[in-house]
């Protein structure tokens, strides 16, 4: 395995967090893995540029650490759907500047982790879905399931919805984000019972911890 995409179950699901974990379990195996987010909306304006905190977070994973504008080609201003936001900064996102981005990273590692936006079926454009970007790519996907009430079914849809599109779920990881959720273990369990792929980890409710603690949650094989 040599790229992977990770997507969620929905915005909030823990993305991010996962995919900075996965870098670091990855990278403890020996390979040097960098990330990239193709599309990322909410960002600041530094003196180097648009700026989002998913995106560094994710370069200050990765080893080596990528050229910022490789990592996140389209850095949108508005904390928006990625197609409201892109419509507002006048920026038309096209998935020849995102092949082109992922192909400059491809020599810098052993593997290019890449996050998307939202969940599976949020759109980049009007004509753009996340799945033309992991058709071209040939990315196998891993999906985070936000730990909260209502994750079995979103859970259950979205590993649908992957592979009815055509891509290769290899993966799913749980994500605690609900401390008050009840019976934790229990729909865990009931969730792995069911998934159609194997489970790569749970990450517990673990606000500030690091990357690199989290992915020592996570059993991944390169």
């Amino acid at each position: 395995m040599d790229r992977l995409f990770v997507t969620g179950t929905d915005t909030g699901a823990g993305k991010t967090v996962a995919s900075a974990a996965l870098l670091h379990a990855f990278r403890a195996r020996g390979l040097h893995a960098v990330g990239m987010k193709p599309v990322a909306s909410g960002c600041v304006a530094t003196a180097e540029g648009w700026r989002n905190d998913d995106a560094l977070a994710l370069r200050a994973a990765s080893d080596p650490v990528p050229p910022y504008d490789d990592l996140n080609p389209y850095a949108l201003p508005a904390p928006l759907a990625p197609e409201i936001a892109a419509r507002d900064a006048g920026v038309d996102v096209q998935l020849g500047v995102l092949v082109s981005a992922f192909e400059r990273l491809r020599p810098l590692a052993d593997l290019v982790l890449v996050e998307g936006v939202g969940g599976w079926a949020a759109p980049l454009t009007a004509t753009l879905d996340q799945r033309h970007l992991v058709q071209e790519l040939r990315l196998p996907v891993v999906l985070v399931v936000g730990m909260r009430l209502g994750c079995i079914n979103h859970a259950r849809l979205s590993a649908r919805a992957i592979q009815d599109d055509g891509a290769r779920l290899v993966g799913w990881i749980a994500n605690e984000v609900d401390p008050e959720m009840e019976r934790r273990d229990e729909n865990f369990a009931l969730l792995s019972a069911r998934m159609p792929v194997p489970c790569w980890g749970r990450l517990p409710y673990a606000p500030g911890a690091s990357a690199s603690t989290m992915a020592r949650h996570l059993q991944v094989n390169p």
